[in-house]
């Protein structure tokens, strides 16, 4: 019996319409991103970084894209480029977002259109099942 080749397998993961799965190359890749995120547990740090985000980001060696995607506050490009949701929780607890109201920007929704949906048991698990078979 063959064993599936692992890229074979993990590549399916980006297949999922809405899912990032947290894969070990994406935690290759968010690395330093992600150190970056728990760096903000330390109130020096937090203070550093709302005092000058530019310079306090630039001390870390993330991509130029990572970077950008922080800036933005745009989380799902920065799960898109290695981030960790729990890790990142860093970021929107620093900017005085709830998780519920930090992930309902990620969704497209209002927090209330977001918890109404979370608190009905969640999406739907109707619709589009996977990108390449648009199905």
């Amino acid at each position: 019996m063959n064993s599936p080749d692992v890229h074979e397998y993990t590549a399916d993961f980006d297949d999922i319409p809405g899912t990032r799965v947290y894969t070990a190359a994406r935690a290759r890749q968010g690395y330093h991103l992600n150190q970056f995120a728990m760096s903000l547990m330390k109130a020096e740090n937090r203070e550093r970084w709302k005092a000058n985000e530019r310079a306090y980001i630039d001390e870390w060696p993330m991509t130029e894209e990572q970077k950008q995607a922080v800036l933005d506050r745009d989380y799902n490009r920065m799960l898109d480029l290695g981030g960790n949701i729990y890790f990142l929780a860093k970021v929107f607890s620093t900017d005085g977002l709830s998780f519920l109201q930090a992930v309902s920007t990620m969704t497209g929704m209002s927090v209330e259109e977001y918890q109404a949906m979370m608190n009905a048991g969640g999406r739907s698990p109707e619709g589009v099942r996977s990108i390449r078979e648009a199905r």
